[in-house]
């Protein structure tokens, strides 16, 4: 484990996609998510399922985020992630604030460049390419951070930023520029590679590698963090990598909470050991 990520306690999180779900059902798994001890809750910010039923239910991400803070007391909240193209970044800035405010600073900024096209063919967003997306995205990060600066009342505190990703000529220069947390589903040789080029961006823009936390998607691994099935390289596990976030995603209309268990049983006891 790298010494940045041993300073770091180890943090699980879950996606709660919300898709094929009753508003309902999305209220009573973000509860037993809290309820379990899950770290932080996460919703997308998407206008259709990603997968199953093309045409099932699904919920918008803002709206949704900012219900989830007036009915948790505990968990971070964030998108995994908002999409920079579907709002003004002044206005996505303002509406980060009042959710942060609702949810007493429990918020995290997660973002990206985005990249489902049926989202903006539907609602009418240019896609542009995804070049010219991530350059949005770099030009929008200044603005956010500078609307949050200008606002009355601010920020509760210095709202952490999500950015995830791994392209490694654009995506991570704009992680080392303003991140705090990056995201990425890489695993073995690809992570310790994209994790050397992000180190190489923060030198390169004057920044401490140190302080950006990684965060993964573990989808189904092991709860050590390991991929049973893949090469002996592919299964190094990932806090050697630098690691400290790990975050699952589950669907409606059941949301099985229950696969989080062990993640939570195996952080608690490395947390304690230290």
């Amino acid at each position: 484990m790298t010494t940045a990520a041993a300073s770091r306690p180890i943090r699980i999180g879950l996606q709660l996609q919300p898709q094929h779900a009753t508003y309902a059902q999305l209220r009573d798994a973000v509860s037993r998510a809290e309820d379990l001890g899950v770290d932080i809750v996460y919703n997308w910010d998407h206008f259709y399922p990603l997968n199953g039923d093309p045409d099932g239910a699904h919920f918008e991400c803002w709206t949704l985020l900012a219900a989830w803070a007036e009915q948790t007391t505990r968990v971070q909240l964030a998108p995994l992630v908002t999409c920079n193209s579907y709002r003004n970044p002044d206005l996505l800035a303002d509406m980060a604030r009042t959710v942060d405010h609702v949810s007493d600073g429990r918020l995290i900024l997660g973002i990206g460049s985005g990249w489902f096209e049926r989202d903006y063919d539907a609602y009418g967003y240019e896609f542009g390419t995804a070049g010219s997306r991530l350059d949005d995205l770099a030009e929008s990060m200044p603005r956010i951070k500078a609307r949050w600066a200008a606002l009355n009342p601010p920020p509760t505190r210095d709202i952490p930023v999500l950015i995830g990703g791994g392209g490694e000529r654009k995506t991570l220069r704009i992680v080392a520029q303003h991140a705090d947390i990056w995201h990425t589903f890489a695993t073995g040789e690809e992570l310790a590679h994209k994790a050397s080029v992000l180190r190489d961006h923060c030198a390169a823009v004057g920044r401490d590698p140190a302080e950006i936390e990684m965060s993964v998607g573990v989808g189904g691994r092991g709860r050590d963090g390991r991929q049973p099935e893949a090469p002996e390289v592919e299964g190094t596990p990932l806090l050697e990598l630098g690691a400290t976030t790990f975050t699952m995603g589950i669907s409606g209309p059941d949301y099985p909470i229950e696969h989080v268990e062990p993640w939570l049983r195996w952080r608690d006891e490395l947390n304690a050991a230290g």
